[in-house]
């Protein structure tokens, strides 16, 4: 009697999406990290215009949640989760601020470039630098999509970090536990019908 090999169905794939002038360079890296440090494919898609209504006109900053909301609705069906990438200063009511959003092992995260490219007192940081904060936080969020929570270990990728300096502080590493988490999930996905 012949075996009949196993239907090999497509590995899930991450969305990276700039919006606005978001730079194309600094998706490909979040791309990369998620790819390097993950092993999950992730595909760099053309930039998107931002959606204007989730522009807080008295804040001058662009609603997280709104834009999580246009960003699932958009038509993906074919990306298992959605990075979306902006180069606009991000809020959420409890915040000031946020580099960084995304729903509980939900669908889509946004990263924000915004105030990632300055240092506390106001210099600029060098390319180097910027890209391995956007890393970070694309990698964090999509640990939060992932179902992964905030992580008590200051070194880890999935600690809460509410200022640059303590993001520079934090490794580009996930703590043993989280990263078992990580790999638990991922291969709970592979072996999903």
């Amino acid at each position: 009697m012949t075996q009949v090999p196993p239907i090999q169905r497509p590995a899930p794939v991450v969305a990276v999406i700039p919006f606005g002038s978001a730079p194309l360079t600094a998706a490909k890296v979040i791309a990369a990290h998620v790819s390097g440090y993950l092993d999950l494919e992730a595909e760099v898609l053309p930039c998107v215009k931002i959606p204007p209504a989730a522009l807080d006109e008295r804040r001058l900053q662009y609603n997280a949640a709104a834009l999580i909301q246009a960003v699932e609705s958009m038509a993906l069906d074919d990306y298992f989760k959605i990075l979306a990438l902006f180069d606009v200063d991000l809020f959420i009511p409890l915040f000031t601020h946020v580099f960084g959003e995304a729903r509980q092992n939900g669908r889509a995260a946004l990263i924000s470039l915004f105030r990632l490219q300055t240092n506390p007192k106001g210099s600029s940081p060098s390319t180097e630098r910027v890209f391995e904060r956007i890393a970070k936080i694309g990698l964090h969020e999509l640990g939060h999509l992932l179902d992964v929570l905030h992580c008590d270990d200051d070194r880890c990728l999935m600690h809460f970090c509410g200022d640059v300096d303590a993001l520079d502080r934090i490794d580009l590493n996930f703590c043993r536990y989280c990263r078992l988490a990580l790999h638990r999930k991922i291969g709970r996905l592979a072996r999903s019908p």
